[in-house]
Parts: structure tokens; C-alpha cells; sequence
């Protein structure tokens, strides 16, 4: 199912921007899209650990991504950057486009979603499944969809290193 239409289905208000394709945050700020939009910009790295489990880390865009403090909050010696066949194999997203919406096409929910809990009560700013366009979405219809897809997360408290 198309994201938009399974928006819709749950529904699930959004606002959606089409524009160029952007790879990554600076390139978003330079389009001027999260103006455009309003709310909070994220970003999202696709993970995996040496025992071959997989997660999504959801943060603010402005946010350090420390993995290895996120290792150390999720109890696990290590976590590094899955491949891009991986990316493209179990969420059907290509490098540029990953995000949290990417669950639904995970049938076989081998992602876990790690969220930063800063983004909690915000209307976040995410790709829906193509760098192509960004959407805001509140947080509650984020947690909502997760659910909908049936995938576990949790909400961690990283640090405010900016």
C-alpha cells in the first residue's frame, strides 16, 4: 500500500512538500523545506549490530548521532550503519530516503525504532518513503502508524550535544 493512502486510511493528518531530491539535511535547509513546512526536522540512520538485528534511530536533524552512546542505552556492545542493500532489502528505501514511515514495507518486522523522546509532542518533518518530498506529521500519529504496523520501539533519552 502506498504511504499516502495508508495515511488517509489510519486517518492520519499530514502536510506534504514535493520537491527535488535531497540526500541530506544541509541539502533540505538550502531548499528552504523545513520553512516551508514548519515543525521539527529529523533525521534517521538505518542500524545494525553484530548479532544481525536492525534498527531505525529517529532524532532531531540538529542532534549528534553518537552510536556508541545509543549502544550503550540499548545494553549492546555495538551498532554501525546497515549496507545499502540492506536498506533497500528489508525497508525497500534507497540511501537519502530512510525513515521511520519505512516500517510499513518490513513485513517480516526485523526493525526495532529507536526515538529520541525530545521529539515527543512535535510535528516532525520526514520523507514518506521517497527523498523526493517531506512531510510533517505529529508525533502521536507517528507512534500511531508504528503500532498500526505492528514493529516495537522505544523512546530514548540521548544527550543534548549539539
Amino acid at each position: 500500500m502506498d504511504i499516502f493512502e495508508l495515511l488517509n486510511a489510519l486517518g492520519i493528518e499530514f502536510r506534504r512538500l514535493d520537491h527535488e531530491a535531497v540526500f541530506t539535511v544541509e541539502q533540505s535547509r538550502q531548499l528552504r523545506i523545513f520553512d516551508k513546512l514548519g515543525g521539527q526536522p529529523c533525521k534517521n540512520l538505518f542500524l545494525r549490530n553484530k548479532r544481525g538485528e536492525f534498527f531505525l534511530l529517529t532524532l532531531p536533524a540538529d542532534k549528534k548521532a553518537d552510536l556508541k552512546a545509543v549502544a550503550k542505552i540499548l545494553q549492546m556492545s555495538r551498532l554501525s550503519f546497515a549496507s545499502e542493500d540492506e536498506l533497500s532489502t528489508i525497508l525497500n528505501l534507497h540511501a537519502g530516503s530512510v525513515t521511520p514511515l519505512g516500517i510499513v514495507n518490513d513485513a517480516q518486522r526485523k526493525v526495532k525504532l529507536i526515538i529520541d523522546a525530545e521529539l515527543q509532542g512535535k510535528t516532525l518533518l520526514l520523507h514518506p518513503n521517497t527523498n523526493t518530498a517531506t512531510i510533517s506529521i505529529a508525533f502521536d500519529d507517528l507512534i500511531a502508524l508504528i503500532r498500526h504496523a505492528g514493529h516495537e520501539f522505544s523512546l530514548v533519552d540521548l544527550q543534548n550535544d549539539r
